[in-house]
């Protein structure tokens, strides 16, 4: 299983299988990741069998599934850029901008893990 779907997971209560899923099925159904792009234009630009491919656990998430967990549960999701020195943040919020929580994760360049408080 994916450390991102895993960490995401920490905070939303539900399996990291289910979790994956969801997201899964929201890009499927092409609802909006952005405001001004169309969902399955950006995922075959990535890859034609991106959600496919997604929905295999082997499959590692990123940012994309970051700003669609965003959109689907509402969060406002902090990652912290653990690579380098500067240790930057990068800042994920719904299309709405309405969020109920916000939640932390750390990125190494190559693992996520939840930021437990």
């Amino acid at each position: 299983m994916s450390c991102l779907f895993n960490s995401l997971s920490y905070f939303i209560k539900k399996d990291s299988y289910s979790v994956r899923q969801e997201i899964c099925n929201y890009l499927e159904e092409n609802k909006k990741i952005i405001d001004g792009l169309d969902t399955k234009y950006i995922l075959h630009l990535e890859n034609p069998n991106y959600i496919q491919n997604m929905r295999q656990t082997s499959t590692w998430g990123g940012a994309i599934e970051i700003q669609t967990a965003c959109n689907i549960w509402k969060y406002r999701i902090i990652v912290k850029n653990l690579r380098g020195t500067n240790n930057s943040i990068i800042e994920f919020l719904p299309i709405t901008c309405d969020f109920l929580n916000t939640i932390e994760i750390e990125w190494t360049g190559g693992h996520y893990e939840p930021v437990r408080r």
